[in-house]
């Protein structure tokens, strides 16, 4: 399925589908995908993070890395949204545009997504040498 239409396509880390996790991006249980335009967050579903943990003596695992992002583009995501992103940051942004929220709440977020659609978009058409950005 084609996710990507109007707007753009957006990962949010969560375990529990109400709060962003307050951990790095790669270790949410599941991810839910929404399309944000600048009047709108869509939600379009949720998927699991069926990536295997870090090994104990790899922090910020390539392999890791790789996979969540296989993942999400699998999905058609542009864009990741988080309280947290980890070392693999340098990874994972040259593939995705790169968000951290101060919400705890999902919903919370919603107005201030859609305010910096405009400034999110142009992060994503940066390509990959973007910088993460926080709204």
């Amino acid at each position: 399925m084609n996710l990507q239409k109007k707007g753009l396509v957006i990962a949010i880390a969560t375990d529990d589908d109400k709060y962003y996790i307050n951990r790095h991006f790669g270790d949410a249980e599941r991810y839910l995908i929404y399309r944000l335009t600048d009047t709108n967050c869509e939600y379009l579903k949720k998927i699991e993070n069926t990536t295997e943990e870090e090994s104990d003596k790899i922090h910020a695992d390539p392999v890791k890395a790789g996979s969540i992002a296989k993942i999400l583009k699998a999905e058609g995501v542009q864009v990741l949204v988080s309280k947290a992103f980890g070392p693999n940051i340098k990874r994972v942004i040259k593939k995705f545009a790169c968000v951290l929220v101060r919400e705890k709440q999902i919903k919370l977020s919603w107005e201030n997504l859609i305010k910096n659609y405009a400034t999110i978009k142009q992060k994503w058409e940066e390509g990959e040498g973007r910088k993460h950005m926080r709204i």
